[in-house]
């Protein structure tokens, strides 16, 4: 089913030889049914899709082949696809054409009928690679080829999605940067010298480019937020049991979720209530219907939505406070919990603080209230997150999901080191204390059932909860609001800080430490041209309520717009 492969460099852009194409790449006359297709469809929202497959103005081929075009021309640039699964897309669109001929109703459509997507490469899709960007499951004759489709993927094709392929990740999504040492480099689409963050960087650039209408992307730590707010894109990151992980290669299952990135809200929301639900083989999301606030999602976005609403801007935040990724252990003393904390300080910087504060005008412009407060989730909020300390349990993630998601040839980590001749890296299966950390080894237990957990984890995410939750109760606010990232992209053609950068970063891990719901919605540009995005944040199990203030702060500013691609460039760097 794989068509095609590419591997992609640093595309190094000289704009003396590279040929700057606009994102529409025909400009014949409207008479032209080729340039009235590339018209509609470039920024095409799923309800603008819907009604063109209504009025029959296209079929489900000619979009696909639309989309397939746009990614045989751009990525070989920008690298936003490892996988393009071309003749199964075809293979459902003429399916469902074939559908719509045979006089179906319109109305028992799914909700996604039609609609081209793509899918994060951790996430299993039947048939296809599950390379979690990493070489050692691409090995010829040991391929990881998933049995079947994870839970989401599922759940979009029963919704009548059409998966185009499948995007570039950093290994294992262990960074904040798109390289790959399965495929290599994922570009910005706004300017390709320059990093998409990760490790959601792939889906981001394939949607702000109008290479798929919408996808998926796995968040452990900003993974999400962070790529989205670099390329102008919703990234939607649920309340932890919301959707189901189940399917998705772990980096940290105590950590790790799931959501859409697309180019609006109204999509976004749509793709949410399609991947929510109950799932017997991810336990969080047993009783989360009982919980959450009922879909469709469509039904909480209002202009007005942030008309009377206020928020509070996080005080640790603005002052770079540290949260090591992962937390830190209940075994570390309290001089290496602070030397971990120090280390993993991450000023806002001056070009950062002032694109938030701009936003913040916007966000208040559009009705809200924002306040900030030294008391306001202040660094002590940072001290008792960071304490919610996961590593000793990441092994126990890997075993689940190679024994249910593997491919014949190996069940389990040691399968895997006997199949191919070497062991899975510690990154996802311990070994040491975190990525690039040098702090001491910690042992690998079971979660289940461990006295230990409680202290590691448990304990010390109900007591940053409770404090996320008696700030909002005692300042009278619905939800936070803060940049989401502390710096702009970074330019990967040169050294950032004397060494090759490995950023942008966040100071948003705490939201997957205590699994609240989080959003983060384009709020303007950065001077050079780059975007810089806004996240908020809500109490858990009201994904309904965040959506509808990001959708009201969309409306306000509709600051979006799509990158100017080009299709020629100099693959120069290779970025292992």
């Amino acid at each position: 089913m794989i068509i095609w492969t590419k591997k992609v460099g640093i595309a190094v852009l000289s704009l003396a030889v590279a040929q700057t194409i606009h994102a529409s790449p025909i400009t014949a006359s409207a008479a032209n049914p080729q340039a009235s297709i590339d018209r509609d469809l470039l920024e095409v929202s799923i309800p603008q899709l819907e009604t063109f497959y209504r009025d029959h103005k296209c079929t489900v081929t000619q979009v696909v082949h639309w989309y397939l075009d746009r990614i045989h021309r751009y990525n070989g640039v920008y690298g936003a696809l490892e996988h393009v699964d071309e003749a199964g897309a075809l293979a459902t669109a003429a399916k469902e054409d074939e559908e719509a001929r045979a006089g179906g109703s319109s109305s028992a459509r799914g909700p996604m009928w039609g609609v081209p997507i793509v899918i994060k490469e951790n996430t299993s899709v039947r048939g296809l690679i599950t390379s979690d960007g990493w070489k050692g499951y691409v090995i010829p004759g040991h391929e990881f080829v998933a049995p079947r489709d994870a839970t989401v993927v599922a759940k979009l094709r029963a919704a009548g999605a059409i998966i185009l392929g499948k995007t570039n990740m950093p290994d294992f999504a262990a960074s904040d940067t798109n390289r790959s040492t399965a495929y290599g480099r994922t570009g910005n689409a706004y300017d390709v010298r320059f990093s998409p963050g990760g490790s959601s960087g792939g889906t981001v650039t394939a949607v702000t480019a109008n290479l798929a209408l919408l996808g998926n992307g796995t968040d452990t730590g900003n993974s999400i937020r962070m790529p989205s707010a670099t390329s102008a894109v919703v990234g939607v990151f649920p309340t932890r049991g919301l959707v189901s992980i189940a399917g998705i290669a772990p980096l940290d299952w105590l950590l790790d979720n799931t959501g859409p990135i697309a180019r609006n809200v109204t999509d976004a929301a749509i793709a949410l209530t399609v991947m929510a639900g109950e799932d017997p083989a991810d336990p969080p999301t047993i009783g989360s219907a009982q919980k959450a606030q009922p879909g469709p999602y469509t039904n909480y976005l209002h202009r007005d939505a942030l008309r009377g609403k206020r928020f509070g801007v996080p005080a640790f935040i603005l002052a770079g406070a540290g949260i090591p990724f992962q937390g830190i252990p209940s075994s570390e003393t309290p001089a290496q919990a602070a030397a971990g904390r120090d280390a993993s300080r991450l000023p806002l910087r001056p070009e950062t603080r002032a694109a938030f504060m701009h936003a913040i005008q916007a966000f208040q412009a559009a009705g809200a209230t924002v306040v900030f407060d030294d008391s306001i989730l202040p660094d002590n909020f940072a001290e008792i997150v960071s304490r919610v300390g996961t590593i000793p349990y990441i092994r126990e993630g890997t075993e689940r999901f190679l024994a249910e998601y593997g491919p014949p040839q190996y069940h389990s980590p040691e399968g895997y080191e006997k199949a191919v001749g070497s062991p899975l890296p510690a990154t996802i299966i311990g070994g040491k204390a975190g990525l690039g950390d040098t702090r001491p080894s910690v042992n690998q237990v079971q979660f289940e059932n461990n006295q230990q957990a409680n202290a590691d984890v448990l304990e010390p995410r109900r007591n940053a909860l409770e404090l996320y939750d008696q700030t909002l109760d005692r300042l009278h606010l619905d939800g936070y609001v803060y940049p989401a990232t502390q710096m702009p992209p970074p330019d990967e053609t040169m050294p950032q800080d004397g060494v090759l950068s490995t950023g942008p970063h966040s100071d948003t891990g705490w939201v997957n430490m205590i699994g609240v719901p989080a959003v983060v919605v384009p709020a303007g540009f950065y001077p050079n041209g780059l975007p810089f995005g806004l996240e908020i944040s809500a109490r858990r199990w009201h994904d309904g309520d965040l959506l509808g203030w990001a959708y009201g702060f969309e409306q306000a500013t509709n600051f979006r717009r799509p990158p100017v691609l080009v299709d020629k460039g100099l693959l120069s760097i290779e970025s292992k």
